[in-house]
């Protein structure tokens, strides 16, 4: 019978006998895919091939590593199909070509600071052990080329996202807004070029800032979008705000600071004014949805606190900051917006 070897069982009941346990062996060696991929992208292999076929040889003399180990990591991408091979030359395949390759429009940035989660989840077997994250010397040993992959990843997600979370909010009364951690201003565009009267601030550290002043000029916005240098945990968030907006940042920390930091947002907001708060929110028993079942490990492994949160949680600190009229409103692409208004007059 087609697809018996997928059946489902009941919780605690032997898998019938045709169960098949290759679903099992594919999962535990998917690392073996991850690892080419990242490794290529790490490399730049897409980018040396461009628009032209090259022998594995002149790949490895343009990228510098081994002839031998540079021909076998290619013909693996051929496998995977992201490479093809024709008379001993490697080209690259249509996802390759149109994802891969640094500088076309649609390049997946993001991929790098993927390559830099290998490290913090291979440790994940301790973290667990230990109940926290073990890799405090990475962490503190991140430099430039990390904050940039990784700023680089926010914002093509933003990118993708932003207009959607844009639409489901209303807009009319919102004269100036707070972006909190707002990485390369990515959203603070977005809310700016749906609103020609809004005026936005991007919040976020110093060595984040200069990032973010990058990706606003290259749009053209820097007249209508600040940016200002600042630790949200420590420094004041100013005042006068119509929206603050919140994305990804609750699950980095742990629930304590998040209280902390959802009042001081409250205290930005003009009368009337809302908190947008946008994150991966779990259901009640935390298995589902499925991505923010395996981001909690990912902030397991790579924050001192983080993790990912259910929908009363959030309520109740937002709530606790003094705020009213709660709603949650589903994006199409996995987030979930807590909207909190501050009722003082």
């Amino acid at each position: 019978m087609p697809g018996s070897g997928n059946r489902v069982s009941a919780p605690g009941s032997p898998a019938p006998a045709d169960t098949s346990p290759q679903p099992l062996l594919e999962l535990a060696s998917a690392f073996q895919r991850s690892r080419a991929l990242l490794t290529a992208v790490e490399l730049g292999v897409f980018a040396v091939l461009g628009e032209d076929g090259h022998t594995s040889t002149q790949v490895a003399q343009a990228l510098g590593t081994a002839d031998r180990a540079t021909d076998r990591l290619l013909n693996a991408l051929c496998a995977l199909g992201l490479l093809a091979k024709r008379e001993g030359r490697f080209f690259n395949g249509p996802l390759a070509a149109r994802y891969l390759v640094r500088g076309r429009p649609e390049y997946l940035a993001g991929l790098m600071h993927t390559a830099h989660l290998w490290e913090t989840w291979g440790t994940l077997t301790e973290a667990v052990r230990l109940g926290r994250y073990v890799v405090s010397h990475l962490l503190e040993a991140r430099g430039p080329d990390w904050i940039r992959a990784f700023i680089g990843a926010m914002h093509w997600r933003a990118c993708q996202q932003a207009p959607g979370v844009v639409a489901l909010l209303d807009l009319s009364r919102v004269a100036r807004l707070l972006d909190v951690g707002g990485g390369s201003g990515a959203y603070a565009m977005a809310f700016a070029r749906a609103r020609p009267a809004l005026r936005a601030v991007v919040f976020d550290l110093p060595h984040v800032i200069p990032l973010a002043r990058d990706y606003i000029g290259q749009e053209g916005l820097g007249d209508r979008v600040e940016t200002v240098p600042g630790d949200f945990s420590t420094d004041s968030l100013g005042g006068g705000f119509d929206l603050v907006f919140l994305s990804a940042i609750l699950h980095g920390y742990a629930p304590g600071q998040n209280r902390q930091l959802l009042r001081k947002c409250a205290e930005a907001l003009t009368p009337g004014g809302q908190l947008v708060v946008q994150d991966f929110i779990m259901e009640e028993d935390r298995t589902h949805p499925a991505f923010g079942a395996l981001f909690a490990l990912n902030m397991l492994v790579g924050t001192e606190g983080g993790d990912t949160y259910t929908e009363a949680e959030v309520r109740e600190w937002v709530e606790a900051a003094g705020l009213g009229d709660i709603v949650r409103r589903d994006t199409a692409f996995g987030t979930t917006l807590i909207i909190g208004t501050n009722r003082d007059a």
